[in-house]
């Protein structure tokens, strides 16, 4: 029965994904993470905002700007800017991604605090039609400044290819 299920599962993702991944295409991702799923020593709860962009500089590997932004319990917001990489399993769906970002936080207590950190993801692209997705990802962002501002965290997200 389980490997039943695991050649279903394999069949499935490699019948939804589709051509999308072939170079010079485009594309837009914009996603919300956290959830209240996502957590670091510094905040409990965070629900944030980001949008990825980029082109795809051969089959299956794109080149990405994203920009984002957090919304957290105490006040304390978050924005950031970065570059990053997505390569995707050939006609699969699933892609793995690393990025680095640019970060400055805003504190309720007025102060603030510039980081820099290096990323990792792992998502699959769910093809609802030709061109558009349901991307959700696992993520983990190391923080190079400071341990307590590194995250764990899921994310769910759109996919537009051009």
């Amino acid at each position: 029965m389980k490997k039943l299920l695991i050649c279903i599962a394999v069949l499935l993702c490699t019948v939804t994904a589709q051509a999308q991944f072939e170079q010079n295409k485009w594309l837009i991702t914009p996603s919300i993470t956290g959830l209240g799923m996502s957590y670091s020593g510094q905040e409990k709860f965070s629900l944030g905002f980001e949008a990825e962009g980029g082109v795809f500089l051969m089959d299956n590997f794109a080149l990405l700007i994203n920009a984002g932004a957090d919304i957290k319990d105490r006040g304390d917001d978050r924005t950031s800017l970065g570059a990053g990489v997505r390569y995707y399993f050939d006609q699969t769906g699933i892609y793995i991604g690393s990025k680095f970002k640019y970060d400055n936080y805003d504190f309720y207590t007025g102060g603030h605090k510039n980081d820099a950190t290096l990323g990792a993801e792992v998502g699959y692209a769910f093809f609802l039609s030709r061109t558009v997705t349901v991307e959700p990802a696992m993520y983990y962002n190391q923080s190079l400044t400071d341990q307590d501002y590194s995250k764990f965290g899921v994310k769910i997200g759109f996919g537009f290819y051009f």
